[in-house]
């Protein structure tokens, strides 16, 4: 099972990305986590990514698209694969369609979580991340047990440079635009999901979706 995970910054989607990979044994594909690791290894297509990263520069569909391949090469012993905010445009999702075509394969799901803005900006505001380990909190949905100290190593958590209201309002402004088309790029693979509820009530619902889906394929 192949699915794709959209919705606007703050939504939840890395949280939910967690959940549903667990649950079917799916590979998550984030694109910020595979821009970083082509960085890391600095191989060929890694420093292409660092130069346009490092000047400011959005990295182009084609480097993109041959990243996502190559973490789709890397594991195939899953079950599945789970995009998580990728594609970001409608070119990105013919891309998307090639690799897939290329390995006899589809994108079967899409789910589309989304919230009031008023919701969305309430929980990037109380986004803390650990300068140390990288873990994220929310002191809303996912706090941390000793005030603003994070659990596994113990440091003081900061607050994310574009995580101010001004920056929250044009990103979801960015995202409305850009998502629209994918929405109806989408349109006959689309679950849509309220994700102004809980965590756990977000994934029982996208869990009792993608289960009645599998069965339904059966």
């Amino acid at each position: 099972m192949n699915i794709i995970l959209l919705g606007p910054p703050g939504v939840g989607k890395g949280t939910q990305a967690v959940i549903i990979s667990k649950e079917f044994n799916l590979y998550s594909i984030s694109t910020g986590d595979i821009l970083r690791e082509s960085i890391k290894n600095n191989d060929e297509l890694g420093k292409k990514v660092k130069n346009y990263v490092e000047n400011g520069a959005l990295v182009p569909d084609n480097l993109i698209i041959m990243l996502i391949n190559q973490a789709m090469n890397a594991n195939i012993s899953f079950n599945g694969f789970l995009f998580d905010g990728f594609p970001r445009t409608v070119q990105q999702a013919k891309g998307l369609d090639v690799i897939f075509t290329e390995r006899e394969n589809q994108v079967d799901t899409v789910l589309a979580i989304n919230a009031d803005n008023e919701i969305i900006m309430e929980r990037l505001l109380s986004r803390r991340i650990c300068p140390g380990c990288g873990m994220v909190y929310n002191l809303i949905t996912n706090p941390p047990r000793n005030g603003e100290k994070c659990d596994i190593c113990g440091l003081e958590l900061t607050i994310r440079k574009d995580d101010n209201r001004e920056t929250i309002l044009h990103r979801l402004e960015v995202y409305r635009k850009r998502t629209a088309p994918l929405l109806i790029y989408y349109k006959e693979k689309l679950i849509k999901v309220n994700g102004a509820e809980s965590v756990s009530d977000v994934a029982d619902n996208i869990i009792e979706n993608l289960v009645r889906y599998s069965n339904a394929r059966r």
